[in-house]
């Protein structure tokens, strides 16, 4: 018959065994099919990360607030450590929201001018583009005053509005953004974020703004189908668009602020057809 020293070491060999295993069965049922919404502020990021997350299975994450304000010095890493540093943020995020075994919806914007990473950090993660008209979302922009001269005061990650350049400026032109109009700076960003966003065409699916509200079915089906998820409650979701806004630059912008939107983004406006 074995005796106490061996049966205590076949126990602990045993437990050890079982807690390799655990971890691992733990690690396998860890979502990594993680969702990335992004696109310019105000142009309709937060009701599709809403609409992804009320789906059976998912979680909309909101904006990621430690992300957020680490996108920045992200920004100036090699991809392998900006996907290293972003992963921990939102695993650590995930963790303390037990959400880590939902499919979590990230919708910080500005994720924009990190996308290659976040999707190295996620490789079985997708990106979903949302795009809005830059005339409309200048107007949006315009206001809520954080691109104006004179606005004091900083977002929830403490990035500072105002009219002084951000991270997502050409450094060489920064004085140039700075002496342009509200208006300009408000289609600055719009041409840069939008073009960020288009960095991973190959996981990365566009859908306009508008195309939620003239045909919200279709627009589910095809965001559906490129996440590998039900139609049916995206619809739902995408159906409770506010359809308002869709063309609000004709009555809100005079005809200066259409020209400074123009030669700052008309460009890709065209290249879009919005123009």
């Amino acid at each position: 018959m074995p005796g106490p020293a061996f049966l205590i070491s076949a126990a602990s060999l045993y437990g050890r065994s079982v807690l390799r295993v655990l971890q691992r069965r733990r690690h396998l049922e860890l979502e990594e099919r993680l969702v990335f919404v992004a696109g310019c502020p105000r142009s309709g990021t937060t009701f599709v990360a809403g609409a992804l997350g009320s789906q059976p299975g998912f979680v909309d994450l909101g904006e990621v607030h430690p992300l957020k304000a680490a996108i920045p010095s992200l920004m100036r890493l090699p991809e392998e450590e900006a996907a290293s540093r972003l992963r921990q943020i939102l695993e650590r995020v995930r963790r303390f929201g037990l959400a880590q075994r939902l499919r979590g919806v990230e919708q910080t914007p500005e994720i924009a001018f990190v996308l290659p990473a976040a999707l190295a950090a996620y490789p079985s993660g997708k990106a979903v583009h949302v795009i809005r008209d830059g005339r409309d979302v200048v107007c949006s922009l315009l206001e809520r005053g954080w691109l104006s001269s004179g606005r004091a005061g900083a977002d929830d990650a403490r990035l500072p509005y105002g009219s002084q350049a951000r991270f997502w400026v050409e450094p060489e032109r920064a004085e140039e953004f700075e002496r342009l109009s509200d208006a300009g700076r408000a289609a600055w960003a719009w041409r840069r974020y939008v073009l960020a966003a288009r960095s991973m065409p190959a996981r990365t699916i566009e859908v306009r703004y508008e195309e939620i509200v003239a045909e919200p079915s279709a627009a589910a089906e095809s965001v559906a189908e490129f996440l590998g998820t039900d139609t049916e409650p995206l619809t739902r979701g995408f159906r409770e668009v506010h359809s308002r806004s869709v063309g609000r630059w004709r009555q809100d912008l005079d005809e200066r602020q259409v020209e400074e939107v123009e030669r700052q983004a008309g460009e890709l406006l065209s290249e879009l057809g919005y123009a």
